[in-house]
């Protein structure tokens, strides 16, 4: 049986979703998840998947790295990430800070905060 702790999740989120298998989507957030980009929400497992796998297109390499957390605090996890990538025009870094709310064992709410691009 899978962990769904909220730890575990997160883990799970940046170390599965964000690194390659947008398909995990289904197995981590639920059917009514909101995610909050600053340009736009994303609603449900298909549209998140189809957006990690656009973001991952971007690049020929992409890799993410846990930098702080998860913490988690009642329903909410919280974790700062880097990431690194290749794209057409060279290497590039950025890093991010996110927040999520777990209902049921899967996440139900996003925030993101990312910054970077060097």
């Amino acid at each position: 049986m899978t962990s769904t702790s909220p730890r575990d999740l997160y883990r799970r989120w940046l170390g599965e979703l964000w690194a390659g298998r947008p398909d995990a989507a289904e197995e981590l957030v639920a059917a009514d998840f909101v995610g909050h980009w600053p340009d736009r929400d994303v609603r449900g497992p298909g549209e998140l998947a189809a957006l990690v796998a656009r973001t991952r297109g971007m690049f020929t390499e992409l890799t993410f790295e846990l930098q702080v957390g998860p913490i988690v605090d009642g329903d909410l996890v919280a974790a700062r990430w880097t990431g690194r990538g290749v794209t057409p025009g060279g290497s590039t870094s950025f890093s991010g800070n996110d927040i999520l709310r777990v209902a049921g064992g899967r996440f139900v709410e996003y925030w993101v905060a990312s910054s970077g691009g060097s």
